[in-house]
């Protein structure tokens, strides 16, 4: 028997025992991380950490959530009351939370801190960036006071909102979540900041716009500010002008006498540009168009009160209901008398009786004339007409009519020169 041929196959098989084992090894390691990387994050959660959660089950205390971890995730139910007290959130809802620490099992979050938490934890919220609960206290030199956790902080005016109010008394008294981006001499030096978890949340809006936001879409929003060119909307995301000449069908003088600061509007997507920032909307696009009843409002042959809107040199330019307007042409006006602007017998704002003379839908044009001309020309053409009646009744018998007059008259004159 051959002994080192026996010990070599022995050596063989122990190496292939080992190599089967080592496979297992990183098979299960495989397994393991696998497993890990199945939950959402795919690794430890950091402190203040933000997640999506779902909320699985609300007790009498405490909220579960299913956080895509393999600890359960718990967060303090009062954190999800509304003022009134009443729960804001129903199971199966997801919510943002930011995780705080892991115990056990037991993984917990919270959506900002508050209550009597103490310096500690927030100098922990600014190291971690967890927004904490605040109430405006009272408008101090250049901003607010503002209680947070039972601890004074300061918010600067430029930092509680995305632009500067008029009135900054109006947030007094309120409860809002901040940010605590200064944190110094052991939480007795503390500055905090509104506007930085409104810009957050504006970049999440308008990065979902971008997928969804499209021409000729109509979005609701709220008027962010006036100029005398146009008004500025806020559609969460995005603020867009509407131009003053889509305001509305009909000529707009004043913008504020139409829009006010803060009013809720439906708006068209009239343009998109994403690099350049610029978004235009049309207020006028979704309200009715007037000119689709103007034609069995105002037919040809009717008379209405209008107001001069605008002169110019050829006329004057008439509305006769909002967005709806005609041309009086400057031939039609000063009864008669030739003039050189309308200016010399109207003025804008001024009211006036007028009948419509062509409808034209295509073009989208009226022509008027003043209705008080036209009575006195029909008038006169309805006297001469009388007169001519009236004087053909009154002619002897036989003799013709009073053209026939006129022409015998003449041709005894002729007669007369001949003779001569």
């Amino acid at each position: 028997m051959d002994l080192n041929a026996i010990s070599a196959r022995e050596e063989d098989r122990v190496m292939d025992n080992d190599r089967d084992e080592e496979r297992d090894e990183n098979t299960e390691e495989s397994f393991a991380e696998m497993f890990e990387k199945s939950y959402v994050g795919g690794g430890k959660l950091e402190q203040g950490q933000k997640v999506k959660a779902v909320i699985l089950k609300i007790g009498a205390e405490w909220v579960f959530l299913d956080v895509g971890q393999k600890g359960e995730g718990v967060l303090d139910r009062k954190e999800l009351l509304d003022p009134d007290g009443n729960l804001s959130v129903a199971e199966g809802n997801t919510i943002s939370a930011y995780f705080l620490s892991r115990a056990g099992g037991e993984l917990r979050f919270t959506t900002r801190i508050g209550g009597s938490a103490g310096n500690a934890q927030l100098e922990e919220a600014w190291r971690s960036g967890i927004p904490v609960d605040g109430h405006v206290e009272k408008e101090i030199k250049g901003g607010y006071e503002v209680k947070v956790a039972g601890v004074r902080a300061f918010c600067p005016f430029s930092q509680m909102g995305l632009r500067r109010t008029e009135a900054p008394e109006q947030h007094i008294g309120q409860h809002l979540p901040f940010r605590i981006t200064q944190y110094s001499e052991g939480g007795r030096n503390i500055v905090v900041s509104h506007r930085a978890l409104l810009e957050e949340e504006r970049a999440r809006q308008r990065e979902a716009l971008r997928e969804t936001l499209q021409e000729g879409m109509t979005v609701k929003g709220t008027i962010s500010s006036i100029r005398d060119f146009g008004a500025f909307v806020d559609i969460g995301g995005v603020e867009g002008l509407i131009p003053i000449s889509e305001i509305a069908w009909g000529r707009v003088e004043n913008i504020r006498e139409v829009l006010s600061e803060g009013q809720e509007v439906e708006v068209a997507v009239k343009s998109v540009d994403w690099d350049q920032n610029r978004f235009s909307f049309s207020l006028r696009e979704t309200l009715a168009d007037p000119w689709a009843e103007a034609e069995r409002n105002f037919p040809e042959g009717s008379v209405h009160t209008g107001t001069v809107a605008r002169l110019a040199p050829f006329g004057a330019f008439v509305t006769l209901e909002a967005g709806v307007d005609g041309l009086v042409h400057i031939s039609k006006l000063g009864g008669g008398k030739r003039i050189s602007h309308p200016r010399e017998v109207v003025k804008e704002g001024e009211r006036l009786e007028v009948r419509v003379e062509s409808f034209d839908r295509e073009t989208r044009r009226i022509s008027l004339a003043p209705a008080e001309a036209v009575r006195a020309k029909e008038e006169e053409a309805k006297t001469m007409d009388d007169f001519r009646r009236q004087a053909a009744a009154e002619l002897p018998k036989g003799l013709g009519t009073l053209g026939d007059l006129l022409k015998a008259g003449m041709e005894k004159k002729s007669k007369k020169k001949k003779k001569r």
